[in-house]
């Protein structure tokens, strides 16, 4: 019997050796297209030989007639492909014969060598059939490297065209191009559809979708260039990417892994260097635990739809082992259990997982892996990552048929969602038209995400209300919320965050507010609306953001707020684009006004933790906003978690913002109050430095700001980086307690850090430093013993609450208010604090 089963075994690994082999034959590598631009003569790179455009008479491509340019002084070694360019001057093209349907692998090369037209001038588009590709792109410095664009792009039989149009008054150039037929397995036909939410179901629909290739890392290995590559990609490391280097560490295989098996990755879908290394969880990292994270933070567009490729193979196990079982995460709501070898293959098998990520306002997506308790060997593995846009077809452009036998089909299908779409339309027009004096009759139209129009009469509420338990004291009408809003005006629209849009409103009573609009895929949805109204209606303090009421009418959920005239902390300290890339400081605010919006903050965030046992997990100076006072107020709840009082940590999937987050929360999952602290601790490094707390504008060691500042604060030197406009109008003493603040809320280990009512004491203490109320030249360390009495800004008895509680506003005095509107520094002058604690 044990011989029959080693024969079968033999005879299954014969199977699979030979089906490699038919798989690996089923491809041959292309032979086109590539094409070097401007230059006459051929030139081989890499296997592939680039045909010179320049009276090539090929039958397979043409080229529109147009300016070829070549460097007449090439730096030594520079690739033959790099000292020729064609330049178009006005709308131009390649035209390539296509003779095989199938996604295409399609690639741009640009290396703006030195000539008398400056090629680091040029400003232009590409596109091709349906897709616009680049879009007012420019090579925006000369290196030694050549910027290369690829894209795989779905191509049926017949001409396919690359147009190349110059932005006015400018000029488009390219220096070589490649259009070749991909493997099969290329791109998947469906994945799971993965949101910051969590899980989306099945995406599909690829066929009509071209990818631009924005990441591929070769995990815990070195660079592949395209020599060493089957499809002639580049691969960079991932040592970049990862945001606790000390989390993970580089392995090698030591054995003939990968095995290449048919029914799972092939060496087409990534070459033997990026199976053969990888990062494995480095379990001496963490001292408290040995389940934590390894998490990659990778830049992408805000609101936008990627495929991603996810490469493993277990180097790490032994061949006669059981193999290695571990979690994946991706935005740390979407978990999947990762199991090294499946039933039908063995350990060291490459294979590949494919998902469509939808990303979120953050501009990074996080991938994380981490170990399992039920794993023989508790540790996780990552070998490859590919992150790829999906470019949608241009409007007005119908994907093409893959048989062309079923054109007829599509016309007459096509023929009647357009007679459809049309009455749809007229319809909308005339529901549109009957809302005359709809403010008076009370019937409304409103356009609703989605593209549908619903109609209702104003005193009608949702039978499906998807929060129906909730306080249904604070709900709103829908039709109250279109006039404040005037139907949604894009005129009145504030900014648009996570959870969607935000409107500036007016009610019918004349009270001014904010009007939050949740807009599905955003990342947040449901659970965070749920979440703000539960914790927003259970407490109320003077340093956190009121909520005057909710809707929840025809699939709407929307936010109505307190209005802060000065809107957020960020807007008032720093000029910045939408993914932090550059900032410039724009704050005139004084030391004392910037102390005293940390001080306000702080109280706010101690109330949270001490007296309603809530964990914000969301700290950000977007998060801090100001009234017309500039009295600060903490906002935005969705993501808070709320404990009991004898917990000393809350496992969760991790939340929140790049460069705001809690390293000991990052890698071990485990979240407390001490997470709050860390991210109060970079908002206190923004207002003293006036600039976001991820920076990529600037040299990698000045990208995060908490390691930045603090790596001066521990020189002693913090004075060289703070805000210009308050060079000099700082207290020496006042700047060293700052910073010794905030290094303590920087701690590594959560235990080291402060607590926010200790951080108030010190905050106040720096506050009167600067304000010279300290007789002495020094100044004394804080006390961090808990035991003292807490007196908040407005001479308000501080009382910790034993549970979380509904506090009603006209029965019980909010904490810290008493109704007026002093500042921190006209209270502390009055309680003479003269020491920190």
């Amino acid at each position: 019997m044990e011989k029959l089963r080693h024969q079968h075994l033999l005879f299954t690994l014969l199977l699979v050796y030979s089906s490699n082999l038919l798989l690996a034959s089923g491809y041959t590598l292309p032979t086109q297209y590539f094409i070097n631009s401007g230059s006459s003569s051929n030139a081989t790179v890499n296997r592939r030989n680039f045909v010179g455009d320049v009276n090539s008479g090929s039958s397979y491509f043409s080229v529109r007639p147009s300016d070829d340019l070549k460097d007449g002084n090439p730096e030594n070694g520079t690739s033959p492909l790099y000292q020729t360019a064609r330049i178009f001057r006005n709308e131009s093209w390649y035209e390539f014969r296509i003779t095989e349907n199938g996604t295409y692998v399609v690639r741009f090369h640009f290396y703006p060598f030195l000539t008398p037209t400056n090629l680091t001038d040029a400003l232009f588009n590409v596109s091709v059939t349906g897709y616009s590709l680049l879009s007012n792109f420019r090579v925006q410095n000369r290196s030694n490297s050549p910027v290369i664009k690829e894209f795989a792009i779905p191509i049926i039989v017949g001409n396919f065209t690359i147009l190349f149009t110059p932005q006015k008054s400018s000029f488009a150039f390219v220096n070589a191009v490649e259009a070749f037929l991909a493997p099969e397995k290329f791109v998947s036909s469906t994945s799971r559809y993965i949101t910051a939410a969590g899980s989306g179901g099945n995406y599909s629909g690829f066929e009509s979708r071209a990818l631009h290739i924005i990441h591929r890392i070769n995990v815990g290995g070195p660079t592949i260039p395209p020599n060493n590559d089957t499809l002639w990609r580049s691969w960079t490391p991932d040592d970049d990417y990862l945001l606790l280097p000390g989390s993970a560490k580089n392995s090698e295989a030591s054995n003939n892994t990968p095995n290449y098996d048919s029914s799972e990755a092939t060496n087409y879908s990534a070459p033997v260097d990026v199976y053969k290394t990888a990062k494995e969880l480095n379990r001496s990292y963490s001292s408290s635990s040995s389940f934590f994270n390894v998490t990659w933070g990778f830049r992408v567009n805000k609101n936008s739809t990627y495929f991603v490729r996810v490469h493993f193979c277990d180097i790490i196990s032994r061949q006669d082992g059981d193999g290695i079982v571990f979690n994946f995460s991706i935005y740390s709501r979407f978990i999947e259990i990762i199991y090294s070898y499946g039933p039908t293959t063995k350990i060291g098998t490459a294979f590949y997982k494919d998902y469509v990520v939808y990303s979120d306002d953050s501009s990074l997506m996080n991938i994380s892996i981490g170990p399992r308790s039920e794993s023989p060997n508790k540790t996780a593995f990552l070998n490859g990552l590919e992150i790829m846009e999906l470019i949608t077809r241009e409007s007005g452009s119908l994907p093409a048929p893959s048989k062309p036998k079923k054109n007829l089909i599509f016309v007459i299908v096509g023929s009647v969602v357009g007679v459809l779409a049309c009455l749809l339309i007229l319809l909308g027009v005339i529901f549109k038209c009957r809302k005359a004096n709809s403010d008076e009759s009370g019937e409304w139209s409103v356009p609703l995400y989605g593209g549908r129009y619903f109609s209702w009469i104003t005193d009608r509420t949702s039978d499906n209300s998807v929060v129906s338990s909730l306080n249904l004291g604070l709900k709103i009408p829908l039709s109250e919320i279109l006039y404040a809003t005037h139907r949604f005006d894009k005129k009145l629209m504030l900014g648009e965050g996570g959870f969607g849009k935000v409107y500036r409103g007016t009610l019918r009573d004349g009270k001014k507010v904010a009007v939050k609009r949740s807009q599905p895929g955003q990342g947040q949805g449901l659970y965070e609306f749920q979440t703000e109204i539960v914790v927003l209606t259970k407490i109320r303090h003077r340093h956190l953001v009121s909520l005057i009421g909710y809707c929840d009418e025809r699939r709407e959920m929307i936010l109505v707020y307190e209005f802060m005239e000065n809107g957020t902390l960020q807007d008032l300290l720093y000029d910045s684009n939408e993914d932090c890339s550059t900032s410039s400081p724009r704050s005139e605010l004084s030391w004392e006004q910037r102390l005293e919006i940390c001080i306000a903050s702080a109280m706010g965030l101690d109330y949270l933790h001490s007296g309603a046992k809530i964990i914000h997990r969301d700290i950000k100076s977007t998060n801090i906003l100001l009234d017309e006072n500039y009295v600060a107020k903490v906002a935005d709840f969705g993501l808070s978690k709320s404990g009991e009082a004898d917990q000393t940590h809350i496992s969760t999937e991790v939340k929140g913002s790049f460069g705001y987050l809690d390293p000991e929360y990052f890698g071990c999952m485990q979240l407390t109050e001490k997470s709050d602290v860390y991210s109060f601790g970079v908002v206190l490094l923004e207002v003293l430095c006036c600039r976001p707390a991820i920076k990529r504008s600037v040299p990698r060691e000045e990208m995060n700001l908490a390691e930045w500042a603090i790596s001066w604060q521990k020189k002693g030197e913090l004075e060289k980086i703070v805000d210009p406009f308050l060079v000099g109008k700082i207290n020496p003493n006042s700047l060293r307690k700052f910073g010794e603040t905030a290094e303590k809320c920087l701690r590594e280990t959560g235990a080291d850090r402060p607590t926010m009512r200790e951080v108030v004491w010190d905050l106040r203490y720096v506050l009167d430093l600067q304000l010279a109320r300290v007789p002495r030249e020094g100044y004394a360390d804080s006390i961090t013993d808990g035991s003292f009495d807490y007196l908040p800004l407005s001479g308000v008895p501080y009382v910790s609450s034993p549970s979380f509680l509904l506090i009603e506003e006209d029965e019980v005095p909010i904490e810290g208010d008493d109704g007026s509107e002093e500042t921190a520094s006209e209270v502390l002058s009055q309680q003479g604090i003269s020491g920190a604690r």
